[in-house]
C-alpha cells in the first residue's frame, strides 16, 4: 500500500483514531463532564469535526489563527486557551467572535484590560476564562492570588467572566508522575475547590476546566468539573505510552521512513530528522528517560536516538540495527503534536485505502 509513498510521511490509521475518540469521550460523558479536545495534535478540521461527532461540545485551540481556520472548517464553538496578548490578536479574535462562540483565556489584570479596551471600543462582549496554575509553573495566576484577581476581571466592562481552567499534565505535589489517576484527581480537586471559593465570593463561575490525555479521565471523575481538554488522545505516541496513558497499540500515527545509509551496523540514517521529527524534550534524562525521537513497533530496540536537520540516525539495543539501504520503516514519534506541525500533508488509512489530507492549520503562529 505504502509503495506509492514518498517520505518521511505521516501514516495515520483512522480505525484507531475513532478508537481512541470513542474511549476518551465515552469514560469524560459518563462522569457528567463535557469534553473539548485541543486541536494542537492534528490541526485539521475534518478530525475537530470528528471528534465533536464523537461527543466534544466544541474544540480547544492556543492561537486566534488556529481559531480561524477550524471556524472555516465549520466549528462553531472555540476556546484559545492562551493568554491573548496583543492588539493584532485581540482585533482578530473580535472579528471571529461575531461568527461563532468564542471564549478567551486571561491570566494578568492587564491583558484583560486590554481585551475589555477592545470591547468598550468595538460594542463587544467577550466570554473569558481565568488561567490558573496548578503546579506546572507555566501560564496562569496563582491559586493563591486568583480570586483578588477574578474579582477585578468581573469588573471590566465588555467582560464576561464564566471559567477558570488550568493545564497541569501528570503532575502530583509538583511532580512529574506516572500515576495518572491521582495527579488528575488533585488537580481536579484544586480546580474546583477554586471555583467554589468565587462562587462564595459571588462570582458566577459556570465552567472549571482541566486535564490532559494522561489525567483527563480522572480530572472528569472530581464532583465540581465541568470540562476536560485533552488532545494527544486522538494520536496517541510514545510520550503517553511512557507516561502510562495507552499502550504503543493504541497509537494511530507513525512516520514512514527510508533507509538512506549504513555506514556501519551499529547504526542506519533515515531520510527524516529535525526537520521531520520534533525535538522540544530532553532525551535520556528525568524523570521519563525517553530512549530517543521515535521508536519503531515492527523492530523492537530500534530508535531514532540522534537528529540533524535532514539526518536520523538509528540505533539498535542488540547493538545491530540489521537494516538496508532503501528499507521502508514505521517509527511512532515520542512527540507526535509537534511532529505533525512540521507536515504540509498527512496521510489517512482507511479502509484499505489512502488518503492525503491537508495539515490546515499547521505554522498558525499568530
Amino acid at each position: 500500500m505504502f509503495d506509492r509513498l514518498e517520505t518521511p510521511s505521516i501514516l495515520v490509521d483512522m480505525r484507531k483514531v475513532r478508537v481512541n475518540l470513542k474511549r476518551m469521550a465515552d469514560d469524560v460523558l459518563h462522569s457528567g463532564c463535557t469534553l473539548r479536545p485541543h486541536v494542537k495534535t492534528h490541526k485539521i478540521p475534518e478530525l475537530a469535526r470528528l471528534a465533536i461527532a464523537y461527543g466534544a461540545c466544541g474544540i480547544t485551540v492556543a492561537k486566534v489563527s488556529e481559531a480561524e481556520v477550524m471556524a472555516d472548517g465549520g466549528i462553531r464553538d472555540i476556546f484559545i486557551a492562551y493568554p491573548l496578548v496583543g492588539d493584532f490578536r485581540i482585533r482578530r479574535a473580535g472579528e471571529l467572535s461575531q461568527r461563532i462562540r468564542l471564549i478567551l483565556a486571561v491570566d494578568s489584570l492587564a491583558g484583560a484590560q486590554a481585551i475589555s479596551a477592545h470591547a468598550i471600543r468595538t460594542g463587544t462582549v467577550f466570554e473569558v476564562r481565568l488561567e490558573v496554575d496548578t503546579g506546572l509553573k507555566r501560564t496562569g495566576i496563582s491559586l493563591e492570588h486568583a480570586p483578588g484577581l477574578a474579582m477585578s476581571i468581573s469588573m471590566l466592562p465588555g467582560l464576561k467572566l464564566t471559567g477558570i481552567f488550568t493545564f497541569r499534565g501528570p503532575i502530583l505535589d509538583g511532580l512529574p508522575t506516572a500515576d495518572n489517576e491521582a495527579a488528575g484527581r488533585q488537580e481536579g480537586r484544586l480546580l474546583a475547590g477554586l471555583a467554589a471559593r468565587l462562587r462564595a465570593d459571588g462570582l458566577e463561575i459556570l465552567d472549571v476546566s482541566g486535564g490532559s490525555s494522561p489525567t483527563g479521565r480522572h480530572v472528569a471523575a472530581v464532583e465540581g468539573m465541568t470540562e476536560v481538554r485533552p488532545g494527544t488522545y486522538i494520536f496517541n505516541d510514545f510520550m503517553q505510552v511512557i507516561e502510562k496513558a495507552c499502550d504503543i497499540e493504541d497509537c494511530a500515527a507513525s512516520v514512514l521512513v527510508t533507509v538512506v545509509s549504513t555506514p556501519e551496523s551499529g547504526y542506519a540514517v533515515i531520510d527524516g530528522g529535525s526537520k521531520t521529527f520534533a525535538t522540544d524534550f530532553p532525551v535520556n534524562a528525568p524523570p521519563y528517560f525517553f530512549p530517543g525521537y521515535a521508536v519503531s513497533p515492527d523492530h523492537p530496540g530500534l530508535v531514532l536516538s540522534r537528529v540533524n536537520e535532514e539526518h536520523g540516525i538509528l540505533t539498535s539495543a542488540s547493538g545491530n540495527t540489521g537494516l538496508a539501504v532503501g528499507q521502508r520503516i514505521r517509527l511512532i514519534p515520542t512527540h507526535i503534536c509537534t511532529t505533525v506541525n512540521l507536515h504540509n500533508d498527512i496521510w489517512f488509512i482507511e479502509d484499505g485505502m489512502l488518503r492525503k489530507v491537508r495539515v490546515e492549520a499547521r505554522g498558525m503562529l499568530v
